[in-house]
């Protein structure tokens, strides 16, 4: 494995977190950049990201896709890694586990699944949803997860939802363009649940993403 990775952090007020997350990745020996996208942060998520080593881009319009968005543009490598910044903790070398099906065979999108508990929007809004409306593609254990990684060419290629819809968009446009996708397995992961405003929030914008994709 020669190729170097470019890991994207959206960011949004994860002053609590951010630092821990870059510390996962800087000594990485296939990670030569971190980009966190500070997604119109109210606190001191720029501050100590760069504390830590980050490279940090000032996203000021607030939304995950939007984020993830200038991260792309602005990546300096072909393959790009994309983590949460509220995850601070992996059992397995969440670098290598999402990179090497991309680096050794040439997989064009990974998506990852993991054990934790929750996934309540995952469980009865988003997998339902694909059962009806895309009955013959793949199926994915976790469709909703946003630790992914992914060919900067072929990212490029598609329109990024800028809400909650943005990972399962990005997942069936790149079934829709043909890509090699696999799932892998990262082990736990720990993060903070939502509560329910906002899992009735992300329910409708995964709903609206994978709807608008059914019937366009």
């Amino acid at each position: 494995m020669e190729k170097k990775i470019t890991v994207i952090i959206p960011a949004h007020n994860e002053e609590k977190t951010i630092r821990k997350v870059v510390k996962i990745l800087k000594n990485h020996p296939l990670v030569d950049e971190i980009l966190v996208i500070n997604n119109a942060s109210t606190d001191k998520t720029e501050e100590l990201a760069k504390k830590e080593g980050a490279k940090v881009l000032n996203c000021t319009t607030k939304g995950k896709g939007y984020a993830m968005e200038m991260g792309i543009q602005e990546a300096s490598n072909e393959v790009l890694i994309f983590l949460d910044g509220d995850i601070t903790k992996y059992d397995n070398d969440i670098v290598r586990e999402l990179s090497e099906p991309i680096i050794d065979r040439n997989i064009d999108f990974v998506k990852s699944r993991f054990d934790r508990t929750g996934g309540r929007v995952t469980e009865l809004v988003a997998k339902p949803l694909l059962e009806i409306t895309f009955p013959n593609i793949q199926k994915f254990a976790q469709p909703l997860s946003g630790a992914i990684a992914g060919k900067k060419s072929l990212l490029k290629q598609i329109t990024l939802e800028k809400d909650y819809g943005v990972d399962i968009g990005i997942l069936l446009d790149m079934i829709a363009l043909n890509a090699k996708i696999e799932e892998v397995h990262i082990g736990r992961i720990k993060n903070d649940s939502q509560d329910w405003k906002a899992l009735v929030q992300m329910s409708k914008e995964v709903q609206q993403a994978i709807l608008k994709r059914a019937y366009k």
